[in-house]
């Protein structure tokens, strides 16, 4: 399932299927930047938004929640959830440690984190 929060059109997702099995490209040929992120059993990210990119999201692992624009979700793993630019949105794991993949999409730029709340007193 993936999580829209307007209109403009998701970055298309490709599946191809090969004679092993298949693949997804999530990206072609466009500025991307792709991350995987790692959460501490109980932990959490700011709540945060970014000015310049879109953000897609995938659950690696049993466990991650995702906030997004005021929802809670709470993904299976191989789920989805797009995060447009200007959107509120929280990581954290709900119990174990949990992996994310991050495919960002945009100018990529760590600095332009606004950060509306944080367990660790960043700003």
């Amino acid at each position: 399932m993936t999580v829209q929060t307007d209109l403009r059109p998701e970055p298309s997702v490709v599946t191809e299927r090969r004679p092993w099995g298949s693949f997804e490209r999530f990206t072609l040929n466009e500025p991307s930047t792709v991350k995987l992120i790692h959460v501490e059993p109980g932990q959490r990210l700011s709540l945060q938004r970014h000015r310049d990119r879109d953000e897609l999201w995938v659950a690696l692992d049993p466990g991650a929640v995702f906030e997004v624009a005021g929802r809670r979700i709470e993904p299976e793993v191989g789920e989805r959830v797009l995060i447009r630019a200007g959107d509120t949105h929280r990581l954290s794991s709900s119990g174990p440690a949990v992996r994310v993949m991050e495919i960002a999409f945009g100018h990529f730029d760590e600095d332009d984190i606004e950060r509306l709340e944080d367990s660790y007193g960043r700003a």
